[in-house]
């Protein structure tokens, strides 16, 4: 005897492996704007942070060394020279995420922070508003030595007043996601150990050294685009291809160093690329240099760095 499946018992299955799809499809846009809420939650409210406090001076001398470490470490190259801000970020599929205007001018937050809001927004990745920082450093600025910092908030507190309005950070749906799910424990906020920051000073200066080197290597953020070991960015990380610094003492002197950093000219007839901010390394002393070339000549040569 045959056995034939009626129209109604096909058009039931079809009906229920629609069903099926329609709930699977339901279920994972339910999932994902859970996770985007979670993503902006956590984004807009940084955990409790205990800061360091530090003492600021405001005469001329200590405003004109935090000028140098802005410049040192980044700043007036993210916010641009004058600190007005300018987009970080401005694409699918993150969003808007601004450099902000430092200033106290129209659309600045420099009047929104004070000395402690500038130390927890620095060494710590929490903004004024409780938010937290994203595409900053604050991994190595919590290297800071508090008289280094305090000179660099003073710097930032008389700041001129420059009018831009750049808005603030808007995430994209899945901006919210990738930032604040995804990459969340990534955030300077979620990997600094707080309860070390601060309470020390700058190593001396008096005579160069590899400690100060050291120091230098993490303020001025050059794990960001030579990578942490100093190896080299071989495409790994979202930064510019910066080369393995390991092995620079094998192939440059100490004088091509110095005048690589003075200059932008390396001993092999290139200019030095404008994303390796020379410039403004071009501030640092004679002993800064120095000891930057001791600290380079400790580290075991490492092979590049693969993606």
């Amino acid at each position: 005897m045959s056995h034939t499946t009626s129209p109604n018992t096909g058009r039931n299955i079809v009906k229920l492996i629609l069903y099926a799809i329609l709930a699977i499809i339901i279920m994972l846009i339910m999932a994902l704007a859970a996770l985007y809420f979670v993503g902006r939650s956590r984004l807009a409210t940084a955990p409790p942070i205990a800061g360091t406090p530090v003492d600021i001076a405001t005469d001329a001398e200590a405003v004109t060394r935090g000028e140098k470490l802005a410049r040192i470490s980044g700043c007036k190259s993210c916010h641009v020279g004058n600190l007005s801000g300018a987009a970080f970020i401005d694409e699918a599929p993150i969003g808007y995420i601004p450099a902000p205007n430092l200033t106290s001018g129209a659309g600045g937050v420099g009047t929104a922070y004070t000395v402690d809001a500038w130390e927890l927004a620095i060494r710590h990745g929490v903004a004024a508003d409780g938010r937290v920082i994203t595409t900053m450093p604050v991994g190595h600025y919590a290297d800071y030595a508090d008289d280094d910092l305090a000179d660099l908030i003073a710097y930032l507190q008389q700041a001129p007043a420059v009018d831009n309005e750049i808005g603030t950070r808007q995430l994209m749906f899945p901006g919210n996601i990738i930032f604040g799910v995804l990459a969340y424990n990534s955030w300077g906020v979620n990997t600094i150990d707080h309860a070390t920051v601060g309470g020390q000073m700058r190593p001396s200066d008096v005579t160069a050294s590899a400690e100060l080197g050291k120091y230098l290597v993490g303020i001025a953020s050059c794990g960001s685009c030579h990578a942490e070991n100093l190896a080299g960015n071989a495409g790994q990380l979202d930064a510019p291809l910066g080369p393995n610094l390991t092995v620079l003492p094998q192939a440059w002197s100490a004088e091509e160093f110095r005048t690589a950093l003075r200059s932008g000219q390396t001993p092999e007839g290139t200019v030095l690329s404008s994303e390796m901010p020379w410039a403004y390394y071009a501030n640092f002393t004679e002993a800064e240099i120095e000891s930057l070339w001791m600290y380079l000549e400790t580290l075991a040569p490492l092979a590049d760095n693969t993606q």
